[in-house]
């Protein structure tokens, strides 16, 4: 990867790619990393002491965790392939979101424990719904940039 990869446009008008690691993309990338290590923490306790309470909410919670890890590094990344790459991840997240949230709720008895993104993310203020949501807007703006 060379430099011009992770540098933004310049005054000049030479056109180069975004670099998600400024701005609002070390926002995003601040959350991404605060929730990767939530929920691989989280994860990896609930399947070490009770994983036979509720192994599926534990296996889901484990998988939150690693999107999550996957588009935080991309974001730390920077670079056009990267950006891309984050923005597939963040649908994939919005829709586990949108699944897991719907499921929980119709169904709670398959889910005797919560996981991540359990009700929508209600138990981490909702922040799961909302985060892949401005991760999305901000990534397909920052391919104009």
């Amino acid at each position: 990867m060379t430099d011009t990869d992770r540098t933004p446009a310049t005054d000049s008008g030479e056109q180069r790619p975004f670099d998600l690691g400024t701005g609002p993309g070390r926002v995003l990338l601040w959350f991404y990393g605060v929730f990767t290590v939530a929920a691989a923490s989280r994860s990896i306790v609930q399947m070490i002491l009770d994983f036979d309470r509720a192994p599926l909410a534990y296996v889901l919670s484990a998988c939150a965790a690693v999107v999550y890890g996957f588009i935080t590094y991309s974001l730390a990344r920077g670079g056009e392939r990267a950006r891309r790459s984050a923005l597939v991840c963040c649908a994939a997240e919005l829709l586990g979101v949108l699944i897991v949230g719907t499921w929980t709720m119709v169904a709670p008895s398959a889910f005797p424990d919560a996981t991540v993104w359990s009700d929508f993310g209600m138990g981490y203020l909702f922040i799961p719904v909302i985060l892949p949501v401005t991760g999305i807007i901000w990534l397909r703006r920052a391919k104009s940039a």
